[in-house]
């Protein structure tokens, strides 16, 4: 996977990618939430299963974003 430099892009997309990572973060949070809850809901239920690992596998890629985020707020405000 190519692997891209924020001090490489311009001002606008940089505004561009920290718009539409934001979006994505949202959702992929409220998401996460939702499979909390059913997950815990199904282990009450059923057990626990291999399948209840899954939502906190996926915790490793919000945190990938928030830090892609965290790098794109400070390449824009050191280009203020």
């Amino acid at each position: 996977m190519k692997e891209t430099k924020f001090s490489d892009l311009t001002t606008e997309e940089l505004i561009k990618n920290q718009k539409t990572l934001k979006t994505v973060n949202a959702i992929f949070c409220v998401v996460l939430f939702v499979l909390f809850v059913l997950n815990i809901f199904i282990v009450f239920m059923k057990g626990f299963s291999a399948m209840n690992i899954i939502p906190v596998a996926l915790l490793f890629i919000l945190y990938l974003n928030l830090k892609n985020l965290k790098e794109i707020k400070r390449e824009l405000e050191s280009r203020k």
